[in-house]
């Protein structure tokens, strides 16, 4: 069995780490979709497609976690087509894991079985948090795993989020 879990992973956190670990442990293959992928360099969003990729795929590699394809997917503001636009760019799956209401509804509406996996900690755990508490210079290392730590101090990460931050105070 194939499972789909898409986020925006701003960045990817040790919430998102523990979510994979249930999922890659019940599906054959997870496909990760890192979705918004055109969108980066902004406070909600501030990393590329490219570097999430790495932030993932580092974190992933470190806990042994090897049944996942990580695919982006860009956004088409178009609600109507967005599941077959999906469709086109991933392999074939069984079911999507997803919290968010308005993707369940989308997938559910085009016939394909909507699961909601467990969300870890999410007061603690959020892309929001992450990207405050760096702005704000706290402790965002506890709050990530390993490999994105490494991708985000390689990148100057949090220097970018804390300017993007000021630009929207």
């Amino acid at each position: 069995m194939r499972g789909l879990f898409i986020g925006r992973f701003q960045p990817f956190h040790k919430g998102h780490l523990e979510v994979i670990k249930e999922l890659t442990s019940k599906v054959d293959k997870l496909i990760i979709c890192i979705g918004s992928a055109q969108e980066s360099h902004i406070y909600e969003d501030p990393f590329t497609a490219g570097e999430r990729h790495l932030m993932i795929s580092e974190s992933l590699n470190q806990a042994g976690i090897g049944n996942y394809y990580l695919i982006p997917i860009v956004d088409l503001n178009r609600f109507s087509i967005w599941v077959a636009h999906v469709k086109s760019l991933v392999p074939p799956f069984d079911a999507i894991y997803t919290n968010n209401d308005l993707t369940a509804r989308l997938f559910r509406e085009a016939g394909i079985e909507v699961r909601k996996p467990h969300l870890y900690d999410r007061n603690k755990y959020s892309g929001k948090g992450v990207r405050k508490v760096m702005a704000d210079d706290g402790d965002w290392q506890s709050l990530v795993p390993e490999g994105a730590i490494k991708v985000i101090q390689e990148i100057d990460g949090v220097r970018r989020v804390k300017e993007l931050a000021g630009e929207v105070e």
